[in-house]
């Protein structure tokens, strides 16, 4: 079987030249230097554009309670 509307190499060529993945741009935190992804909450301090949105700290300990009550369950 033949297809009746093939495209050309030149007309698919085109069509992909927009498929191309662009790099992720960084920029330092204003807070604390570190590197992290444009218009996102740096993952070091929780900082974004001068504000305090998240509390790593408190973060950290809800993870760390979770898994020491997953571990004692496990014993049981």
């Amino acid at each position: 079987m033949v297809v009746r509307m093939r495209s050309t190499r030149s007309h698919t060529g085109n069509r992909r030249s927009h498929h191309a993945l662009a790099s992720t741009s960084f920029s330092k935190c204003e807070n604390c230097k570190a590197l992290k992804r444009r218009h996102t909450v740096c993952s070091a301090c929780g900082f974004y554009r001068g504000n305090k949105v998240l509390d790593l700290v408190k973060k950290t300990e809800k993870k760390q309670k979770k898994a020491k009550a997953k571990k004692a369950e496990e014993k049981k």
